[in-house]
């Protein structure tokens, strides 16, 4: 990544904003990485988010002019980020909601806009037609609309997208120790994965892992079904869960009364530890676009079982074991049959790192949302 700052187009320096909703689902992180590279690259930009999204993020100390900007669509609102956005070459928008109040604070104006959809919502009822029409909003107004699977991409075509493309986003590597490092850090490594399983109470029994948010679509209600299906098993497997959200206390009173052996861990600052204690990890989600626990997972060569749905398969290819979402039988016997197979756990220990490496990186995602940018700002 070059590290000077360099005009695209003999002209001078391109001015992008970046508009983002909450910050969640990786878009935040993803903004993140793209000042970093952007502004190394010589481009100007510029970060409309909430406080609580700089906080975590801190755009600023990625070169970025950060402009507080809160998730909402009040005229208030609108009329900041349309000043935001009053000098901008382009303006970028991470997530439907954000390309929605983007495209009202341009108006008719004729700077593009580029939207990155990075998932879709899962709600039922009245929002549900909510959704679709911000989706039709965001996607007609969008100049180009990267989607972050194939299937984000179909569907902002049916819902009216003149120009979509697919813009895989890569995610930061875990910095943990490598398969390969030296023997210090290997003993190191171990000594954290005995520590971290010790206290789980995993010891001697197989531990299971699954990360993500506590909601109904995470399909954690079929996890549990198939929990109770290998707890016959000897030694008897621990799942837990990292994570927290809406249906905890739903998850824990089933665990209670049915006796599962399961623990729900809240939400969690140490994936990377917890990933090297684990033995499988189970990623049961009803969608995901590039689902962040199964590029986690893969990395670092734990094997995975998910389900076959969105942009998953693409993602993890031959290197993970895929059950039909719902699936109850499958999943449970998935896992029983993995536990049972120590061959094949390394086998795809290893395809999953093989995987990882054909994942754009950081600087592969800079490059290709700069070639759109530079397309746009073609005179």
């Amino acid at each position: 990544m070059s590290s000077t700052p360099v005009p695209l187009n003999g002209h001078s320096p391109l001015h992008a904003v970046q508009v983002l909703g909450r910050g969640s689902s990786g878009s935040g992180a993803h903004v993140r990485s793209l000042a970093d590279g952007l502004v190394a690259r010589g481009v100007q930009v510029t970060v409309c988010a909430p406080h609580a999204a700089e906080h975590a993020y801190d755009f600023t100390g990625a070169g970025a002019h950060f402009v507080p900007a809160p998730p909402r669509t009040d005229p208030v609102t609108v009329a900041a980020l349309r000043a935001a956005c009053a000098a901008a070459d382009l303006v970028h928008a991470h997530g439907i909601r954000a390309a929605v109040r983007a495209s009202l604070a341009l108006g008719g104006e004729r700077t593009p806009l580029v939207v990155t959809w990075h998932t879709k919502a899962h709600v039922e009822g009245a929002r549900a037609h909510l959704v679709r029409l911000m989706e039709r909003r965001a996607a007609r107004a969008a100049t180009v609309l990267l989607g972050t699977s194939s299937d984000l991409v179909v569907r902002a075509r049916r819902r009216g997208a003149r120009d979509a493309r697919l813009a895989p986003l890569a995610v930061p590597a875990p910095r943990t120790p490598s398969p390969d490092g030296d023997m210090g850090d290997m003993e190191e490594c171990d000594r954290g994965r005995h520590k971290v399983r010790a206290e789980l109470g995993a010891v001697d029994r197989p531990l299971l892992l699954t990360v993500g948010r506590l909601e109904r679509w995470q399909g954690h209600t079929r996890l549990l079904d198939a929990a109770r299906a290998w707890s016959a098993l000897e030694p008897q497997p621990l799942l837990v869960l990292a994570g927290e959200g809406p249906e905890r206390a739903l998850l824990q009173r089933r665990i209670t009364a049915e006796g599962l052996p399961v623990r729900l861990l809240g939400r969690r600052e140490d994936v990377p530890a917890l990933l090297a204690a684990a033995d499988v990890a189970v990623l049961p989600s009803r969608w995901e676009a590039r689902a962040l626990f199964a590029q986690e997972a893969l990395r670092a060569g734990v094997p995975l079982v998910a389900t076959a749905v969105g942009g998953v398969p693409e993602l993890v290819a031959d290197a993970a074991e895929l059950v039909p979402y719902g699936d109850v039988q499958a999943l449970a016997g998935a896992v029983t049959r993995l536990l049972a197979d120590p061959e094949r756990q390394a086998q795809l220990a290893a395809a999953g790192r093989a995987q990882a490496l054909t994942w754009p990186t950081e600087d592969d995602t800079v490059a290709q949302v700069l070639s759109v940018y530079d397309e746009l700002a073609e005179p």
